[in-house]
């Protein structure tokens, strides 16, 4: 499976965004979908999952209220719908598939990575 991470962009602090996720070369479920990021000189942090069959997900605090994940199995796609934006916010952005059926927030559980998105929050 390959996925390509599309969306990033510059916006103000108070705008929207919405990420998107492509799969290609693979069957795109029954893979848990996820969000990460990674702030300069910061580790990458867990962002948002969603199980496979859509009906399970999970946010970090720092973006549950603000951030919706979602999916598009016939599609192959996920996004992540970002609100209200902070500077803190600013980041690359990546998606990642897991063949473990759960909501996993640890990036050694994921089997595939896209290339990352970049998104700035001007304030």
């Amino acid at each position: 499976v390959q996925l390509q991470a599309s969306g990033g962009g510059l916006v103000q602090a108070g705008g929207s965004l919405r990420l998107s996720c492509a799969a290609s070369g693979g069957t795109f479920s029954p893979y848990t979908m996820a969000w990460f990021r990674q702030a300069p000189g910061k580790d990458r942090e867990f962002v948002a999952v969603i199980t496979w069959a859509g009906g399970r997900t999970y946010y970090a605090d720092s973006v549950k209220g603000r951030c919706t994940i979602s999916r598009d199995n016939a599609k192959n796609t996920a996004s992540l719908q970002m609100n209200s934006l902070k500077p803190e916010d600013t980041a690359v952005y990546y998606c990642a598939s897991s063949d473990i059926d759960g909501l996993s927030t640890r990036e050694y559980q994921y089997n595939y990575w896209g290339q990352g998105t970049e998104v700035t929050v001007s304030s």
